[in-house]
Order: structure tokens, then C-alpha cells, then sequence
């Protein structure tokens, strides 16, 4: 490596990327897990931009910030939606979002 920075538009298209493949992961799984890993791929491309812009931009952005609480926030996001899962699981024995019509326990 010759120690060159990646430029801004490299960054932004690899973040397009993640945020399609996260978008759809989101429309074709069924199953809970797998949309939740789209929405971490979505999530994840936000904090991406939310540094290169930090990076990249002279306005004194706090992108690092903003991307610290975009990375608690979908952990959190996740611990939640892992208990619905295994909730879900043990009434019904499936994670299939089709059959989860009625979400009482």
C-alpha cells in the first residue's frame, strides 16, 4: 500500500453496496434472522458514511460519535428482537415471520 487515502466516492459506493444487500435481505428472507441481518447490513452502511463524512468533510462533523451510538443502538435492537425470536420460537417451534399472524404468548 502506498498509504493513500481511499477517496470519498469509494467509500459512498461501498457503502450503496452494503445498504442494497442489506435492503434485499430485508425483502427476500423469510426467516427472523435473516431479516435482522439485513438490518444490520443497513445500519451498518449509515455508520459507514456517517465517518467517511467525518472524514472527508471540513466541517467538523462528529461522524465517530454518531457512529458509536449507531452501533449501540442496533445492538441493543438486537438483543430485543433475539428475546421476541426465541419467544416466538418456543410458542409456535418456527422463526418463519409468515406464520407470526398473532404475537400473543
Amino acid at each position: 500500500m502506498n498509504g493513500e487515502p481511499i477517496p470519498l466516492v469509494g467509500v459512498l459506493l461501498i457503502s450503496a453496496v452494503m445498504f442494497v444487500c442489506g435492503a434485499l435481505c430485508m425483502a427476500t428472507k423469510r426467516n427472523a434472522i435473516g431479516i435482522l441481518m439485513g438490518v444490520e447490513l443497513v445500519l451498518n452502511a449509515s455508520n459507514l458514511n456517517f465517518v467517511a463524512f467525518a472524514r472527508y468533510t471540513p466541517f467538523g462533523l462528529d461522524g465517530q460519535m454518531f457512529a458509536l451510538f449507531g452501533i449501540v443502538m442496533p445492538a441493543a435492537e438486537a438483543a430485543i428482537a433475539l428475546a421476541i425470536v426465541l419467544a416466538f420460537y418456543n410458542t409456535h417451534l418456527t422463526v418463519d415471520v409468515d406464520r407470526a399472524d398473532e404475537l400473543k404468548l
